[in-house]
C-alpha cells in the first residue's frame, strides 16, 4: 500500500480506494485523502461518505457531481451494504447481535451509546475466538451511518477496539478497524468491492491464517432486517 491509499478500482463513474490507517480524510496539516488522490490519479474527485482517520479500508469517491449526489443518496438512505473488520482483546458480552441506542458527544471528542432511540444508531455484529490468541473479531454491519458508530458500539458491548485508546481500548500497534467491504447498486448494476486489511500485526497474522475465510462474501450471510424509523431530523 502507498503512504495515503491503493487504488482499488476505476471505473467512469467513481474510484474505489483501499485508505490507510492514520491518514486523515479532510486536509488538516497537509493533504487530506481526496486531495491526495486526486493529485496522483490526475482528476476531480468529489466525496459521498467518510471513513475515521484511524480506520483504514474501502472508500469510494465521486468523479462527477452528478454521480455524487446518487451516490450521496444511496449512503444517506442506507442503501450501501458497509461491513467492517475489528478486533478486541477484551471478550463482549454477548458473542452476536444488535447494538442500538441514541449517541451523544462524551468527553475528549468521544461519543456515547444511550438507552434513548429516538434518532439511533444502528449495527449488528457477529464475531470468532481463537484458540491460540487473545482476540475476538468481529464483523459489523452498520445500518446507520453515525459518527464513531462502531467504536461506539463495541465499548459498550465491553470489546472496545484494540488500538483505540479514545474508548479505553487496549494498547497496539495501530487502531484495528477496517471497512472491509461495500456492496451497492449503481443505474441498474450491482457492484461489490472487499478488501482484506494489511496493516497491523494482528490483521496481518489472522489473515496469513485464513480467518476471515468464513467471511469471506459478507454481504450473502444472514445479516437480520432493520427497518430505520421515520425522522425528520437531519443526522449530520
Amino acid at each position: 500500500m502507498s503512504l495515503a491509499f491503493e487504488l482499488v478500482v476505476q471505473t467512469p463513474e467513481f474510484v474505489v480506494l483501499n485508505k490507510a490507517a492514520g491518514v486523515s480524510f479532510h486536509s488538516e496539516q497537509g493533504a487530506g485523502l481526496v486531495v491526495q488522490a486526486e493529485q496522483a490519479l490526475g482528476f476531480k474527485l468529489f466525496a459521498v461518505h467518510r471513513l475515521d482517520k484511524v480506520t483504514s479500508g474501502l472508500i469510494v469517491l465521486a468523479r462527477s457531481t452528478e454521480v455524487a449526489a446518487e451516490l450521496t443518496r444511496l449512503f444517506s438512505t442506507h442503501q450501501v451494504q458497509k461491513y467492517y473488520l475489528a478486533l478486541s482483546f477484551a471478550k463482549p458480552a454477548k458473542k452476536q447481535g444488535w447494538v442500538k441506542g441514541d449517541m451523544a458527544v462524551a468527553r475528549r471528542g468521544a461519543w456515547k451509546l444511550l438507552k434513548s432511540q429516538k434518532n439511533p444508531a444502528v449495527s449488528y455484529f457477529i464475531s470468532q475466538g481463537f484458540a491460540d490468541l487473545p482476540l475476538r473479531a468481529f464483523l459489523i454491519k452498520p445500518y446507520s451511518g453515525k459518527t464513531h458508530q462502531i467504536r461506539v458500539a463495541l465499548k459498550s458491548v465491553g470489546a472496545a477496539i484494540a488500538g483505540d485508546v479514545l474508548y479505553q481500548g487496549a494498547a497496539a500497534d495501530r487502531v484495528y478497524l477496517h471497512a472491509y467491504a461495500l456492496s451497492f447498486s449503481l443505474a441498474g448494476k450491482l457492484y461489490q468491492y472487499k478488501v482484506q486489511p494489511a496493516q497491523g500485526g494482528y490483521f496481518q497474522q489472522l489473515g496469513a491464517a485464513g480467518a476471515w475465510q468464513q467471511w469471506a462474501e459478507p454481504w450473502l450471510l444472514n445479516w437480520p432486517d432493520y427497518q430505520q424509523p421515520q425522522s425528520t431530523t437531519a443526522t449530520g
